[in-house]
Order: C-alpha cells, then structure tokens, then sequence
C-alpha cells in the first residue's frame, strides 16, 4: 500500500507560443524562455510522470499503476481504465495566443488515432490586463460559412472572445472551438490524449521559417456549430469549505479556499484525488507519514487508500480538487 501522498517531476513543454510565466510566477526549473506548458501529471506515451518524493522516488506513474492497482487509482477507476491513468494535469502559460483548435471525441479519437478524446476544463490563476480566451462561436454558424471564413482568413469574425480574470473557469467539451489568448497562466485539466485539430495558426513562422500543420479535414467531422449564450462556467466560491466548479464523465473538479486547517475525508470517493495549489500553500498532513508541501504552482496525487487527511494552509490557500466520480 502507498502510505504518503505522491509528487512527480513536472515535464516541461517548450512552444512557440510559450513565455517565461512558469518560471517566474509558478517556480519551475527551467533556463528556457519560451515554456509553454507544464504536465504535473502525464500518462500520455513518451510522457510518463515520474515520482519525486519518498520510498517511490524514481517509480513511473506506469509502474505504480501496475503495481497497486485500485489501491492507487481506485476499484472502479482501475476496472474501467485499467493501467492507463485517465488524466493529464497541466499549467500552461500563453506568452502568445495559441491555435485556434478543437479535439475529437472518444469515438472518433479511438478510429483515427487509438486514443481517448479531449475533454477539458480551464481554471485562469493569472490574466493580463487585456487578456482573453477564444471560446465557441458568437452566432449560428454553418459548415459553408465557416470554411468560406476559413479561406478568407476571416475566421475571428465568428468567434466568441471573452475577457478573463483570476478564478475563471471554462469547461470545453470535444469539438468545441477554443484558443487560449496572450497573456493567460492557466490549470488545465483533461482526458489524457494529446490529439489537436489545429485549424487556424495566426499565419506565424517558427524560427526555421515553417508554419505548422493545420488539420482541417480531420476538424470538420470534429467541430461542434452549436452556440451557447455564455460559454463561461458560473460557480460559487466558499471559504473553508469544498466548493463545487465542473463535473462530468471524465472528471470532477471542486475548489477548496482555506485560511485555516480543514479534515478531508475522502472515503465516498473510490478515487486518486488530485489537488493542485493555484494560490497560497498548504501542508497534507497524515497519520503515521511525513508531511507534505504544496505552494502555488504544484500538485499532488492522493492515492485511493488515503483517504482521510488534513489541509493546514500557511496563509489564505486554493486548491482544485480533482477526481472521478
């Protein structure tokens, strides 16, 4: 049995749209200028998270799940997705605005690429003045008319910009147009896949002169047309208690604002728990382990067996909690 809460190694993404933010704001180390995202928490291949802390330092995610079973992830987790961890955990810092893209579902990913879909959830932790997020269209649009757009390079007359600030949330289910936009540090939580369907790549170069691969046949039998009144996710915030943000198949997320210590009790759960830290710090403390340290910028895994715990913040803390139910 894992006895302690897990830490692992952050693998860092470099991206032509990347920045400095993660270095700066979030502590990761790194030299790089142009950082793009962090994986916390990665099964995806070539990817696998490796352990940093405890008797289990070195050990992948890989071999954890192979080795403790429901013990780890939970009894009805494992059985459903057996030695595959079903989620991938980022921070990502848009120093530019990224692609304008969308992902497949579950059956379409599984036909073309042998992979889950790309469900995901954005938590916004740091937005300049001027920031925003391209999220759905901002009328009713059609197949046509969106490829005429497309053509025209005209395709941001149709889509939705909202502004964003710290403590937004959105939720971007798969076929959903979306781009994160300049100046955006973000928490990502997702279905673990790393298929994207880039459709529009703001006509930029890389620093051999090459444009990126855009993928819009593959996108056009992906692409939802379907509008929303207001693609933001509205949720309530409640100090020292959990509070809940977005749930669904794939994952459920709540917040957790403390200024003081808390009892977690997870047993009704049959879950790993995930928490990452989006402002303060904050100590897990359990019976019979050593205690473990999180601050804005990191994550931790909570094995299925752990279940009970307590939060003790060092000053006003946020955490999303992040499990599946």
């Amino acid at each position: 049995m894992i006895n302690y809460p897990l830490k692992f190694e952050p693998i860092l993404q470099e991206k032509i749209w990347g920045g400095e933010k993660l270095k700066k704001i979030l502590h990761k180390d790194t030299e790089s200028h142009n950082i793009g995202e962090s994986w916390e928490i990665s099964d995806v291949d070539q990817h696998i998270s490796i352990v940093t802390n405890g008797h289990l330092r070195g050990k992948s995610l890989q071999e954890l799940i192979t080795s403790y079973k429901g013990a780890l992830v939970g009894d009805k987790v494992y059985q459903n997705f057996g030695n595959k961890f079903p989620l991938l955990i980022k921070f990502i810092d848009a120093a530019k605005p990224l692609s304008i893209q969308l992902h497949p579902d579950d059956t379409l990913a599984k036909k073309r690429h042998n992979s889950f879909g790309k469900t995901e959830m954005w938590y916004v932790m740091q937005a300049d003045e001027d920031a925003n997020l391209i999220v759905g269209f901002n009328r009713k649009v059609n197949k046509p008319e969106y490829l005429q757009h497309l053509k025209n390079k005209t395709l941001t007359k149709i889509l939705n910009f909202d502004h964003v600030k710290e403590g937004d949330v959105y939720f971007i289910p798969t076929g959903r147009v979306h781009a994160i936009g300049a100046g955006v540090v973000l928490a990502e939580i997702q279905q673990t896949s790393d298929i994207t369907y880039r459709i529009y790549d703001w006509d930029r170069q890389d620093d051999q002169g090459n444009y990126r691969e855009l993928h819009t046949e593959n996108a056009l039998d992906a692409i939802d047309f379907s509008i929303q009144n207001d693609y933001k996710t509205t949720y309530t915030k409640y100090l020292n208690k959990i509070s809940n943000v977005v749930q669904c198949q794939y994952f459920t997320t709540k917040i957790i604002s403390i200024d003081r210590k808390i009892n977690i009790d997870n047993t009704d759960k049959d879950s790993f728990v995930i928490y990452m830290c989006v402002k303060g710090e904050v100590d897990f403390k359990l019976e019979g382990s050593e205690t473990e340290k999180i601050r804005r910028g990191e994550t931790i895994l909570m094995p299925a067996s752990l279940n009970q715990f307590t939060l003790d913040p060092i000053n006003h803390t946020e955490l999303l909690e992040i499990f599946i139910k």
